[in-house]
This record gives C-alpha cells, sequence and structure tokens, in this order.
C-alpha cells in the first residue's frame, strides 16, 4: 500500500502535536519514502483509484465533471487522469489515462476530457512542485464559488486555507483553452487551493492523497460557511491563530495523514479499485 511498517518514523510536528504520549516503539503509518520509480507511480495510481471512489461515495460527482490527475514520476511532462466519461464510482487503477502537456494521450484506451486537460496540463506546468490537483463540481464548492468571496476563517478545520487559497474571478464558460487554464494557476500561485468563480473549487497537494483531502475538507468548509451566514453573521478566528491553525493542521504530511482512514476504509470496502 502506502506505508513502509518496517522502517517506521517519528512523526513531523504537526502531526505529532496531534498525538498524545506514544509507547516506546509504537509509530503513526507515513508515506513511504526513497520509492523506486515503479513503485511511487503504483502509490500514486493507487491513491488515484481510491480517490476516485471517494468522490464518488460523497457525491462530488457531476455527470462527466471533475478531474484528479496525478504527475508521473518518470515524466513529470505527463499526468495521469481519469478517462473522460467514466463513472468515478468505477474508476480501477487499470483504468486510468496518461497525458503530456501538449494532450498526447501515452497510455490508456479512452480520451481524456479536455477541460481536464486545459486546466490541469497549467496548473502542472505552473506548479512543478505539486504531484496532484483535483477539481469537481461539488455541491456546496460550486454554490460557494458563486459568491465570488474567499473562505473565512470561521472554523478550525477552515484555517487550513487562511491566506493559502486564491480566488479565480474570469469565468468564461468551460474551459476549453490552455490559455484559461493558465490564468487558473496564475490565481492559485503558490497556494493548495483556488475557488472558480461560478464554477467550483480546485486543489493541489505533493501527493493525491493531500489534494484529495484539502478538496474534500475545502468542501465541507464551503457547506460550513454557506450554513453559518444564512443563519447571521460568523465570528471570524482572529488572524494570529488562523495563521497558526493553519501550520498546525495543514502541509504536506498532515494533508497524507488525514486522508488515511479514508484510504483504509475504501480499500478495504473496494478493493477492486486495485485491479
Amino acid at each position: 500500500m502506502t506505508t513502509t511498517p518496517e522502517a517506521p518514523q517519528a512523526p513531523e510536528a504537526p502531526v505529532h502535536a496531534s498525538v498524545g504520549a506514544m509507547p516506546e516503539g509504537v509509530y503513526l503509518p507515513l508515506p513511504e519514502t526513497n520509492a523506486s520509480i515503479e513503485r511511487e507511480r503504483e502509490i500514486r495510481k493507487q491513491e488515484l483509484a481510491a480517490a476516485f471512489r471517494l468522490f464518488a461515495r460523497f457525491g462530488f460527482s457531476e455527470g462527466v465533471a471533475g478531474h484528479i490527475t496525478a504527475r508521473d514520476p518518470e515524466n513529470p511532462s505527463a499526468f495521469w487522469v481519469n478517462p473522460f466519461g467514466m463513472s468515478f464510482k468505477q474508476i480501477r487503477v487499470s483504468d486510468l489515462i496518461l497525458v503530456d502537456h501538449e494532450g498526447t494521450l501515452l497510455q490508456g484506451r479512452r480520451p481524456v476530457n479536455n477541460a481536464a486537460f486545459c486546466i490541469h496540463s497549467e496548473v502542472h506546468r505552473a506548479r512543478p512542485d505539486v504531484v496532484a490537483a483535483a477539481h469537481t463540481h461539488s455541491l456546496h464548492g460550486k454554490a460557494f464559488a458563486s459568491l465570488a468571496i474567499p473562505l473565512d476563517p470561521i472554523t478550525q478545520d477552515a484555517c487550513a486555507f487562511f491566506e493559502d487559497h486564491g480566488l479565480y474571478t474570469d469565468y468564461q464558460g468551460v474551459v476549453n483553452d490552455t490559455e484559461e487554464g493558465r490564468r487558473i494557476g496564475v490565481a492559485l500561485g503558490d497556494k493548495k487551493a483556488v475557488v472558480l468563480q461560478n464554477h467550483g473549487l480546485l486543489t493541489v497537494g505533493a501527493s493525491v492523497a493531500e489534494a484529495a483531502w484539502y478538496f474534500i475538507t475545502m468542501e465541507r468548509s464551503c457547506q460550513a460557511q454557506l450554513l453559518a451566514m444564512a443563519a447571521g453573521k460568523p465570528k471570524l478566528i482572529d488572524t494570529e491563530t488562523a495563521r497558526m491553525v493553519r501550520d498546525q493542521i495543514s502541509g504536506p504530511l498532515p494533508g497524507w495523514f488525514q486522508f488515511r482512514p479514508l484510504w483504509d476504509q475504501i480499500t478495504a470496502e473496494e478493493p477492486d479499485l486495485f485491479e
């Protein structure tokens, strides 16, 4: 899978801060390190298939819209993505297709969603540090995006995105050209997410697990803010505290670790995703 129990490591500070005293010799699961190219590709594709199954379970799919991509570890100018027109609920590792930044299908038997190519190719091009990017037309994400405002730090979970998400306000219909993808990349900047006005959410990460987790928790944070705004005027967490909490709960390792229980659940319940 994606852990190395044979070579345990001490958790990094953000994760360690959430853990009480542990007996000697007891460790938390951590991502594999120093994996071969073949193994790293396998990990990314397995996490990608698992993320699609989870997104289906959470109701994030909307017809044929939505995509998650994972950069290939050997060819960083190419990414693995879901085939166009296939249900998130049915995606297996063997169904994933490989596309380069020019739109050429390098591996797979089905076409790529053109919007997926136009958005993700430019996001991956603009952010060489990013391994994965996630975008769907989730209900609360697109409702919140219609307001053209950033997420506020009204909950501990929302603080993960405090001063760390962009806002793209130039909606021009279905993304059918890479120039708009480039502008989305600019709006994302060096942040972990971007709200796409009248469209939805996009998140990125140093692993598929991280990008998927941030999408899940950002969607829920949008839902929480919509509910709070409907009820009254939410009280914001002050800037200093919001920054502190952001640093405590976000980052490549915390993002990966937050995804871990969902990974364990979906892989146990739907093992066919590994096929």
